[in-house]
């Protein structure tokens, strides 16, 4: 099983993240901040086939998910979605971490550090 983004349950998101993430100093919080610029989500035919509840992130283990999800507009049309995943524990970190790393395998994403 390929890891995807969803934002409707059923209907994968093919546009590719900008993908920030922080961790605390003592790594028992995190944050990840997705940003998709057009994302296929903004079609309106696709948004007539069901309601964004969240952003679920499926992957072998299982689902992750957040329900933090906002559109960005310029003059008054989405021009993009961002979405923010919070970890609360070196665990979820880890969790995280393992669907990160089958996402990025997937679709040929590379991790730098800034």
């Amino acid at each position: 099983m390929k890891a995807r983004i969803q934002f409707i349950k059923g209907t994968n998101e093919n546009i590719l993240p900008d993908i920030r993430l922080t961790r605390s100093r003592d790594g028992s919080t995190g944050t990840a901040t997705f940003r998709f610029k057009n994302a296929n989500i903004l079609d309106k035919s696709l948004a007539l086939n069901g309601e964004i509840t969240g952003m679920y992130m499926i992957d072998i283990e299982g689902i992750l998910e957040t329900r933090d999800v906002t559109a960005c507009f310029i003059k008054g049309k989405p021009k993009a979605v961002q979405a923010i995943y919070i970890m609360k524990s070196s665990d979820e970190w880890n969790r995280f971490m393992r669907f990160m790393k089958r996402y990025s395998q997937g679709n040929d994403l590379v991790f730098t550090k800034a």
